[in-house]
């Protein structure tokens, strides 16, 4: 159920004209489905790369109360089953890069200011869980341009926190926004950024003690060593589902690092138990014996039904592709998702 938009001057006169003469319309700006039509209750503004504040009037940028009418809207909108969420998330991808334009022209720095970052950032990153199981042939370009927009809208984020700050405390949310950072370093080699170490050192120190920050280093340091049953238990104990959003990835390449592990350490003649294994991997029976054949392994059933993982295979290898989306046993997701 979409909101009743009551919103003042969300796009121009002007622009709205423009947009209609060129048909430039989102699905959800078109008025009754015509691609040439549109109403000041539709149509959101756009971003504009080559916007600049010397030669703004005042009616080209929103004030505050109407940016964030216009994002409870947008971000309404993720709940939406009539278009593929590609499309869902390429319009509001645009529309809220243009929200943090014009805070940005205002300089608006408020906790407000916060409280829409805040939700940007996990658009983005529940953007970069949901693209994941998206089959679209444009979906590589979309999950990187999505990955360059999460990193800059919590770096913008974090200016705000710094902004915000007194002396003994820190924003509400800011440990756990603080902790999707260190996750998107897990693997050091897809971020070309300044190292952890440097970055823990301008970190509060209240968010460095929060259970939330605690979370996150543990998880680097289990992902780093290799340490794959201490980091499936942790995720599946303390994750936020935030935080596991950026953690899923990870989570099939450590399962992977440890079947390996199993089949070139354990006993030839005593096959691993696929009943065992799924305990250790946190995962439903019949997905293991899935998941070991997407590793290119073979398993076995022996006549009283039972299924096992013969070791010291040579066939081992990890897909090209990426895995299945395989659930992760004892996170209990659904209950820790949050509105955005």
């Amino acid at each position: 159920m979409l909101f009743c938009i009551i919103f003042i001057t969300v796009t121009t006169e002007g622009e709205r004209a423009q947009r209609e003469r060129l048909r430039d319309l989102a699905v959800f700006e078109r008025l009754n489905g015509d691609p040439r039509k549109t109403s000041s209750a539709l149509a959101v503004k756009k971003f504009c790369r080559t916007i600049s504040l010397k030669y703004a009037q005042a009616s080209d940028v929103r004030p505050l109360s109407v940016l964030e009418d216009t994002l409870n809207y947008l971000l309404n909108l993720l709940d939406s089953s009539e278009h593929p969420f590609e499309v869902v998330h390429d319009f509001i991808f645009d529309r809220t890069r243009s929200i943090r334009q014009d805070l940005s022209m205002q300089n608006i720095v408020n906790d407000r200011a916060i409280h829409m970052y805040e939700k940007m950032v996990k658009f983005h990153v529940v953007s970069h869980h949901r693209l994941r199981n998206c089959g679209s042939s444009t979906i590589s370009s979309l999950k990187f341009l999505n990955m360059e927009q999460l990193t800059k809208t919590l770096a913008s984020l974090y200016i705000l926190y710094e902004a915000n700050h007194s002396s003994n405390s820190i924003h509400e949310n800011e440990a756990e926004f603080r902790s999707l950072y260190v996750l998107l370093h897990l693997d050091s080699k897809s971020q070309q950024t300044e190292s952890l170490s440097f970055w823990f050192c301008r970190v509060p120190s209240l968010v460095m003690k929060s259970k939330e920050m605690h979370f996150a280093r543990q998880v680097l340091r289990f992902y780093r060593m290799g340490n794959y049953r201490s980091f499936l238990y942790t995720v599946s104990a303390q994750a936020s589902y935030l935080q596991y959003c950026i953690i899923e990835p990870y989570v099939n390449e450590v399962r992977a690092l440890a079947i390996s592990y199993i089949n070139n350490c354990c006993y030839k003649l005593h096959p691993y138990p696929l009943e065992q294994l799924s305990k250790l991997l946190m995962m439903k029976e019949s997905d293991v014996e899935s998941f070991c054949h997407a590793c290119g392994l073979e398993t076995l059933t022996d006549g009283g039904g039972n299924k096992s993982l013969p070791t010291k295979q040579t066939t081992f290898s990890i897909p090209k592709g990426s895995f299945q989306s395989y659930s992760l046993l004892a996170l209990q997701q659904e209950e820790r998702q949050i509105a955005i």
